[in-house]
C-alpha cells in the first residue's frame, strides 16, 4: 500500500476579451508576422476592467471542482500561484476561500512567477502526504496584462490573462493496483539571474506595481537547457525515461522554448500539448489551463504519464512528473 496525491479534475478560464496580434499592430510598432514567427502567439486574453485575479481563479476552480465532483465543503486547503494578486494582502488564495463560501481549512498564495502551478502542486504533494489537508484547490492565476508597458513592444506582445486549477487529493493504492498521481517533482531556482526578467517595482522598492523588464535573448539561452534539467531530473526520480512519456505539458512561453526543448529531450512533437498560439504566455496559468485543453479535448487519459514543466523570473524552473 502506498499513498499518492492524485489529480481528480482540472478546469481553466479565459477572460472574454481577446486581443490579436492584429489588434497589437495598431498599438506598437509590430506585426502578427512578427510575433508568429519570433514566438508563436496569434492572440491573447485580457481581463475585464474590474476583473480580478480573484475573479479569474474561481471561475477556474469552480470547473475543476464540477469535473472532480467536490463541492466547498470537500476543499480544505487552497494554494494559488500568482504574480499579480488583487491586493498586496490578503493573499488571493484566501478571496477564493470566500468567494467559494469555504470558512474551513487554510489557504495561502506562493510567488515563483511562470514556474508557480508546478511549485505549487509540489508544495501541494507535500502537504497532503504529511497529513495537513485531505483535498486541496491548486490555482495558477494573473492578470498579468496589468504589469505591462503598451508602449514595449518587446514585452507587452507576450503575456496574457487567465487561470487553471486542480482539484488534489490524497489516495492509498493497493499492491498491485496501477500507479496514480504525482510521482516525482524537481524545483530548482537562482536568484542571480533575478534581473533578467523581472518587474521594475514592489510595495518595498517603489510602492507601485511596476512594469515587466526582461532581457529576452538572456532568458531564451537560459531556457531549454534549465527545462531539460528538471524533466531529466523528475524521470531519473521515478525510474523511466521520456519514451514513457505521453504527454509533455510545457509552459507556454515561447514556441520557440517549447520546440527546442522537445528536441533536446528527444519528444515527438505529437506528444506536446501547445496552447501558447491562443492563450501567450500567463505566467503561473499556463500549464493548468494547457492541462485543463489537453484533458477537454480526450487527450490526456486515465493512465498517461505527463510530465508539466515551467521556468520563470527569479530564475524558477521546476517539472512534476504524473501519472493520470
Amino acid at each position: 500500500m502506498k499513498t499518492r496525491s492524485i489529480i481528480r479534475g482540472v478546469g481553466g478560464y479565459l477572460p472574454e476579451k481577446v486581443l490579436t496580434n492584429a489588434d497589437l499592430a495598431k498599438m506598437v510598432d509590430t506585426s502578427d508576422e512578427w510575433i508568429v514567427q519570433r514566438v508563436g502567439i496569434r492572440e491573447r486574453h485580457i481581463a475585464a476592467e474590474g476583473e480580478m485575479t480573484s475573479d479569474l481563479a474561481v471561475h477556474a476552480a469552480r470547473a475543476a471542482m464540477a469535473q472532480a465532483g467536490v463541492g466547498p465543503e470537500d476543499i480544505d486547503l487552497i494554494v494559488v500561484a500568482t504574480t499579480t494578486p488583487d491586493y498586496t494582502f490578503p493573499a488571493v488564495a484566501a478571496l477564493v476561500q470566500m468567494k467559494l463560501g469555504i470558512h474551513h481549512g487554510a489557504a495561502f498564495d506562493i510567488q515563483a512567477v511562470c514556474s508557480g502551478f508546478v511549485y505549487a502542486v509540489a508544495v501541494v504533494d507535500s502537504y497532503l502526504k504529511n497529513g495537513l489537508a485531505k483535498r486541496a484547490l491548486v490555482i495558477g492565476a494573473e492578470t498579468f496584462s496589468r504589469l505591462l508597458d503598451w508602449t514595449d513592444r518587446s514585452t507587452c506582445v507576450l503575456f496574457g490573462d487567465g487561470a487553471g486549477a486542480a482539484v488534489m487529493e490524497l489516495v492509498e493504492i493497493a499492491d498491485g493496483e496501477p500507479d496514480r498521481g504525482v510521482i516525482a517533482s524537481a524545483l530548482r531556482s537562482d536568484g542571480h539571474h533575478w534581473d533578467k526578467l523581472y518587474v521594475d517595482g514592489g510595495p518595498s522598492s517603489t510602492g507601485i506595481a511596476g512594469h515587466v523588464k526582461m532581457q529576452g535573448p538572456e532568458v531564451f539561452r537560459h531556457a531549454v537547457g534549465k527545462i531539460t534539467d528538471v524533466v531529466e531530473s523528475a524521470l531519473d526520480q521515478a525510474g523511466v525515461t521520456v519514451d514513457d512519456l505521453d504527454w509533455f505539458v510545457p509552459h507556454q512561453a515561447n514556441k520557440r522554448i517549447i520546440d527546442g526543448a522537445g528536441a533536446k529531450l528527444g519528444l515527438p512533437p505529437e506528444k506536446v500539448i501547445v496552447t501558447v498560439d491562443r492563450h501567450a504566455n500567463t505566467s503561473a496559468a499556463s500549464v493548468p489551463l494547457a492541462l485543463s485543453v489537453a484533458v477537454a479535448d480526450g487527450r490526456i487519459k486515465r493512465g498517461d504519464l505527463v510530465m508539466l514543466e515551467a521556468m520563470g523570473g527569479g530564475f524558477t524552473w521546476g517539472a512534476s512528473l504524473i501519472r493520470w
